[in-house]
């Protein structure tokens, strides 16, 4: 398999549709345009053909567009045929190119071929993945923000300012008859300072980025009948789980994906706490347990209108919790949302709607998230792994102040953090990881 042996694949997704495209990339596409196009094509013109078979049949009519190498998002020779969007003619159309020299693509592999020529940098490549996945306008927004470059000229400007400080410590190096120290100690320390600043920055903001992308998960627990179910459905704004007065109606775990704010959360509802010999109920509370294990925060609901009373003995503990007072419609509350030290407690009524708006904000509080908030880059986990390996060595330099070689050591291994971003530095299996995730024609 060569790296630029021409490939094929179908870019859109199978089923019916006003329009299908296949895709090929290589590093000489002729011989397919004259065997199914029989005509020349213009550069970055689309032109109305005839799309033939291998026995001269025509299979479709359609747009085709044909980009020189250095000029086409792989940065090879690039053919799209437009058609009908029948995958019964596309099938076709891949099975004539695959007979003329092509092979199927590989998941990936057409942006993977883009990486490797310079046309987007590992980053960026990554991006085009959570653009397709983006489940809210604003992680749209973000991946967008980040095909574009943005998160990467960040990364680049910290690995330059790196160079620039390793060039200046490695030069008193070169020279130790000399005593030349081209920046004074206490510069270099001022430097590095500055580094971290701007590295734990870019790195907050990518953790709350990592956020957006991967969405958190909230589990509601409580007791029976306090209105779980209920509470999921307003969030939700439609009836998604069964709602019944018949303690233990919920037996298995039911999850729904919301968005709040361009927010993605993962909202599951439980199967009521309480004593039973029921088996079924028993595995439904063993299912609670677990979901709370998993969520990055619990959503405790009780009801309002029985009083305060004894927290319920089964329920699971958690690092972070909101308490729900469901129910004030019948205690003749109004919704609140109050916050002290040890926990966030919310007034509201599931069957009225009052009070939801205090829940949904409460949610975006404690996961620490803001719309508002500028510099937001949406990452990945290897992302926020080398920004915090970065970091620790850009903090162990300002701890060897005595040795100017142990400094220019931690200096060259942040740098080589940082660069795995972006891919100047990349094992390939890891890139076989990550373009593997990436649909067949992308």
């Amino acid at each position: 398999m060569r790296r630029t042996d021409p490939i094929v694949a179908a870019a859109t997704p199978r089923g019916k549709g006003a329009v299908g495209v296949v895709r090929l990339s290589g590093d000489d596409l002729g011989v397919f345009v004259q065997a199914i196009l029989r005509r020349e094509l213009a550069p970055r013109v689309a032109t109305l053909c005839d799309f033939h078979g291998d026995n001269g049949e025509v299979l479709d009519r359609g747009l085709a567009l044909w980009f020189p190498a250095g000029r086409s998002y792989t940065g090879e020779q690039l053919l799209e045929l437009q058609g009908h969007g029948s995958v019964i003619v596309q099938d076709r159309l891949v099975r004539c190119c695959v007979a003329h020299g092509a092979r199927i693509a590989e998941p990936g592999e057409f942006t993977q071929r883009a990486f490797l020529n310079d046309r987007l940098d590992l980053a960026q490549a990554e991006a085009v993945a959570d653009l397709i996945d983006a489940q809210s306008e604003l992680s749209a927004h973000y991946a967008m923000r980040s095909l574009q470059g943005e998160f990467s000229a960040e990364v680049h400007a910290l690995v330059q300012s790196l160079i620039e400080l390793r060039a200046l410590v490695e030069a008193s190096l070169d020279f130790p008859e000399e005593g030349l120290e081209l920046v004074p100690s206490h510069q270099v320390l001022q430097r590095t300072a500055d580094l971290v600043d701007r590295l734990e920055r870019l790195s907050r903001n990518a953790h709350r980025g990592r956020r957006l992308r991967d969405g958190a998960k909230f589990v509601l627990i409580g007791s029976p009948n306090v209105g779980k179910s209920s509470v999921l459905n307003q969030l939700a704004l439609e009836d998604v789980a069964l709602v019944s007065d018949i303690p233990g109606t919920t037996r298995d775990v039911v999850k729904e994906q919301i968005v709040i704010e361009g927010l993605l959360f993962e909202v599951v509802d439980t199967a009521g706490l309480r004593e039973s010999t029921d088996t079924l109920e028993l595995m439904g509370m063993a299912r609670t347990r677990n979901a709370a294990a998993q969520a990055d925060l619990v959503i405790y609901v009780e009801d309002a209108s029985v009083g305060q009373g004894e927290p319920n003995p089964l329920l699971p503990s958690a690092d972070k919790y909101i308490t729900v007072r469901n129910k004030i419609d019948l205690t003749g509350e109004a919704p609140s949302l109050i916050r002290d030290r040890e926990r966030v407690t919310v007034s509201l009524s599931a069957r009225t709607g009052e009070g939801l708006e205090h829940l949904r904000r409460a949610m975006l509080e404690a996961v620490g998230w803001s719309n508002a908030e500028e510099g937001v880059v949406l990452a990945r986990a290897r992302h926020l792994v080398a920004l915090d390996e970065a970091n620790a060595c850009l903090s162990r330099a300002r701890q060897v102040t005595h040795s100017r070689e142990l400094q220019a050591e931690e200096f060259r291994l942040a740098q080589a953090a940082l660069a795995r971003i972006t891919g100047e530095f990349t094992a390939d299996d890891l890139l076989g990881e990550i373009f593997s995730t990436f649909c067949i024609g992308k």
